[in-house]
């Protein structure tokens, strides 16, 4: 009785997924799951496609709002969905026809980012530079048990990866193994912050309902922090170099990240 999403926004965790979220649902024709971040397809996918659908509205609203010919669209964003290895093969096998919307920040400003949400949530007390030192000692194993175990879920994995959540090359090949291209819209987060009126009907072209002007709240209550230190961003910036022009072949177009030159 219950309606299975039409799209779902996959990541990148702190990249403006709420913002996109919370301005999608503010249109007529969208109606929000009842949380933003479900979480089934990575830790909850156990819980099997009722328990999914028991988030999101009863096909008699649809069915209704169609047979008058409106549009009517439901979604959901978990952040984590992009990152975990998992999720592309069971979102293919649910909703193969599924539309896709990935945010890409600047991957080191979101791993900084990602880290302060970590610390203001109590989940981490290393310095952001040990953590990023201990990263791969907290995290490979697991990312290997995870592959070997598709029943395992690892705090580790989703908590503690802040640099290779920003290695987004590797993430979209999973991706776009199992769903065409065209199910796949790949945005900056830079292009949000600085147009988000544009880059909010550019999703919903994408999903099918364009609208000369969406309702678009500006306002939003980013948490605040210490700024980075430059010369750990300088070496984040570095550290991403290589990653960010893969990323940028594959992709067939640049972002404007820390003024990236080949």
């Amino acid at each position: 009785m219950r309606l299975l999403p039409d799209f779902l926004i996959i990541g990148a965790q702190r990249s403006g997924t709420t913002f996109v979220y919370s301005n999608l649902a503010r249109q007529s024709c969208i109606a929000p799951a009842l949380t933003k971040e479900v979480h089934f397809f990575d830790v909850r996918f156990e819980q099997g496609t009722r328990w999914y659908q028991a988030f999101f509205p009863l096909r008699l609203r649809a069915d209704a709002e169609r047979m008058r010919h409106r549009p009517y669209l439901t979604g959901e964003a978990s952040p984590y969905y992009l990152f975990h290895p998992h999720v592309p093969s069971r979102v293919a096998r649910v909703l193969p026809d599924i539309k896709l919307i990935a945010l890409l920040r600047n991957p080191a400003d979101r791993a900084y980012s990602h880290y302060q949400h970590e610390r203001r949530r109590g989940f981490e007390t290393l310095s952001f530079a040990e953590a990023l030192a201990q990263e791969s000692a907290r995290i490979e194993c697991e990312a290997e048990r995870m592959l070997k175990d598709e029943q395992y879920t690892s705090y580790n994995h989703q908590h503690y990866s802040y640099l290779s959540r920003g290695i987004y090359v590797d993430q979209l090949e999973r991706w776009m193994r199992v769903f065409p291209s065209e199910q796949l819209l790949i945005l900056p987060s830079e292009q949000l912050y600085a147009e988000p009126a544009a880059t909010i009907g550019q999703v919903m072209s994408f999903l099918g309902v364009p609208t000369p002007t969406p309702k678009v709240n500006r306002q939003h209550s980013a948490p605040t922090y210490a700024k980075l230190d430059a010369a750990m961003r300088e070496r984040l910036v570095e550290y991403f170099k290589p990653h960010n022009r893969r990323l940028f072949d594959y992709l067939g177009r640049r972002f404007d990240w820390d003024n990236f030159e080949r």
